[in-house]
């Protein structure tokens, strides 16, 4: 097969892929869903990524997110729903991360 031919392939392939997800209300790997800052004093907050596949991680980072950041906390949600309660409540001091 050749490159163009495998190019054409990829392209069928993740449009497919971007219908299905579509379809099921999920987001691509890699997308923030969420994201708000924890307090005004200091440059941490809150940030929930999607995983692809319905799941999602809900961060607690430190710094320039999503350029130059140390995370500090982090845990993963079995669906994005989940994992952005988690954050909301986080942002508005209803929960501690641990």
């Amino acid at each position: 097969m050749k490159t163009t031919e495998k190019l054409q392939e990829l392209k069928t392939l993740q449009s497919r892929i971007d219908a299905i997800r579509r379809d099921l209300g999920i987001n691509p790997p890699g997308e923030v869903t969420y994201e708000a800052d924890l307090d005004v004093t200091s440059d941490d907050m809150v940030a929930v990524v999607a995983d692809g596949f319905g799941g999602a991680t809900t961060s607690v980072v430190s710094g320039n997110y999503p350029v130059d950041y140390t995370t500090k906390f982090e845990k993963f949600f079995r669906s994005e729903n989940e994992a952005e309660s988690a954050a909301e409540a986080l942002a508005c001091h209803r929960a501690s991360p641990r």
